[in-house]
Formats: structure tokens, C-alpha cells, sequence
């Protein structure tokens, strides 16, 4: 989630160079060139049966292709802060599925995790507003029979994160890591592909400088191989409500990517939400006594 939330706010530049669905594309044609090892099928591994097939398609269609369409065109019509408040409800929305879906037995302490991961991103949000981010006035400015639309598709955009949390969870019980990502890469690429295709027709790819091109190389790498293999190894073992939480380091990782790297400005309340988040991390994913105990009893004297 650090290196997703790293990758988020460093490319902002190749968004001001490409249209966003020839950018989704160009993203998944080079996963895919990077991966082309990884579709290959473990002689451990079972076959694909149509049920695993259905969750590799609907995880790459969520957590790809609908979340990303959802997400920028949601802030579009509706503000930044909006969209900060609402997609802190990932971690809480990841703990539902898990308890829905999976039968995963979420403990109060992980529960009191996501309370703290929305309170810290929410205090996120506020901080943004109070001093005046450039997002601030978008929703003022969108008519109001479009503020609600906007909202809604970021609604819609936390079930589709939450969802590939819950699905990737699934996955994890009969394929790879690796086969994972390079399948539901493979699916991004072919769902972007029609419109990718029809705006690079069109695009005037001379005109873009190297630098554009370098960046494009480690996003693509960074969102469609390195990260995705990253979360899918750390699913096989631990409970996807657990997981979820870890979703808050990535507006965080972002911001800080922002003040290093892009001159932006910290301010205190910023601070607090970041402290009250990591505390959110820690409750949920610090052993219990009992499982200290056991690891105690488990060690050689």
C-alpha cells in the first residue's frame, strides 16, 4: 500500500500526458510483456476450473478496470474532500466482505483498527479542506443533480477496492501469487483495449519526451506486477478484515510522496491523521497475548 499510494501521487504527471483509459492500457500492455513468465502453470498447481476463472475475471474487473473509472470520474463531479471521506470507508468495507463472504471471524480489536484508519484519513480529508486544496471547490462549482452522482461512483469505487481485497483473499487458496497477477493483468488488458486502442489511433505518441516514457515504464511495473504480487503473497496468510486496514497507508503514502517530493505543505491536523491511521495499523495487525504466549511456548529454551 506504500509503494500503491508512491505510485499514485508520482503519476500525476503521465495524466496530464495520456488520456486516462490509453494510459489504463499502455499500463496493462506493459504488465503484460513483464509477465508473460508468470502465466505459466506450476506442475503443483490444479487446473483453472470455471468458478476460479469467474473470480479472476471479476477481480480484474473491479479492482482494475470499474475502480479506476469510478474513482476519477467520481471526483470529477463531486471534490477531493468528498472523495477522501468516503474512500476511508475501504478498511470497514474490506471487514464487511470478509465477515459476509469469506465467514471470516473479524476480533473487536481489528474493528477498533478500522475505526481509527477512517478517523485518521477522515481528519485527512478535513485538514485538505481547511486549507484550501485546489479540489476544495469542485463541488461547489458541479451542478447539484451531478454532486450525488459523484458521490455515488465513489461509493461504488470502495466496494470494488473492498471487493478485490475479499476476492484476492479467495484466489490466494489455489493459485500463485504470481499467476494471479499476471492472469488478472491479462484481463485489464484485454477489457481496456478497445478504447485504448481507438485514442492511441489518435494520440500523438512523438510528442512524448523520455522522461514521460521512464515514468510510464515504473508506474505500469509499480501498479501491474510489484504491488499486486506484493498484496496476493501477503493474503495466503493473513485474514483479508486484516488486510484492509493496511489500505489506509495509501492516501498517506501518498501525501508524503506530495511533501517530499512535490513541495507540498504539512500541517498539524495532517500529522494527527497520519498518527491516529498508523495507530489503526497497529491495533490490527499486532499479535495478541495469546498468540505471544503461544510463540513463547513455541521457542526452544
Amino acid at each position: 500500500m506504500i509503494l500503491v499510494g508512491s505510485y499514485v501521487a508520482l503519476s500525476k504527471p503521465l495524466a496530464a500526458v495520456f488520456p486516462v483509459l490509453l494510459l489504463a492500457w499502455l499500463r496493462f500492455g506493459i504488465g503484460a510483456l513483464a509477465m508473460l513468465h508468470w502465466l505459466r502453470k506450476p506442475a503443483t498447481e490444479p487446473a483453472l476450473t470455471a468458478a476460479t476463472k469467474r473470480l479472476l475475471f471479476l477481480e480484474s474487473f473491479l479492482g482494475n478496470f470499474l475502480f479506476t473509472l469510478c474513482m476519477i470520474y467520481g471526483v470529477k463531479l463531486t471534490s477531493a474532500v468528498s472523495a477522501g471521506v468516503i474512500m476511508a470507508a475501504i478498511p470497514a468495507a474490506v471487514a464487511v466482505l470478509s465477515w459476509l463472504f469469506l465467514r471470516e471471524r473479524v476480533p473487536p480489536r481489528v474493528w477498533a483498527g478500522v475505526v481509527c484508519a477512517v478517523a485518521g484519513i477522515g481528519l485527512l480529508a478535513l485538514s485538505k479542506h481547511e486549507i484550501g486544496s485546489p479540489g476544495a471547490g469542485v463541488q461547489a462549482a458541479a451542478a447539484p443533480s451531478l454532486v450525488w452522482l459523484g458521490n455515488l461512483l465513489l461509493v461504488c469505487a470502495v466496494l470494488c477496492e473492498a471487493s478485490y481485497a475479499v476476492i484476492g483473499k479467495k484466489l490466494t487458496g489455489s493459485l500463485s501469487p504470481r499467476r494471479i497477477s499476471a492472469l488478472i493483468n491479462l484481463w485489464g488488458f484485454a477489457l481496456s483495449t478497445p478504447a485504448g486502442l481507438w485514442l492511441a489511433w489518435r494520440f500523438d505518441f512523438g510528442g512524448v519526451g523520455a522522461g514521460s516514457w521512464l515514468l510510464l515504464v515504473f508506474y505500469a511495473l509499480a501498479a501491474c506486477m510489484w504491488t499486486v504480487w506484493l498484496w496476493m503473497t501477503g493474503l495466503k496468510s493473513v485474514p483479508a478484515a486484516q488486510a484492509g486496514v493496511f489500505t489506509v497507508l495509501l492516501p498517506i503514502s501518498a501525501a508524503l510522496v506530495g511533501v517530499i517530493a512535490l513541495g507540498e505543505r504539512l500541517s498539524g491536523l495532517q500529522l494527527l491523521a497520519f498518527a491516529v491511521a498508523l495507530a489503526g495499523v497497529l491495533l490490527a495487525t499486532l499479535p495478541s497475548r495469546a498468540a505471544w504466549r503461544v510463540g513463547s511456548r513455541g521457542r526452544p529454551g
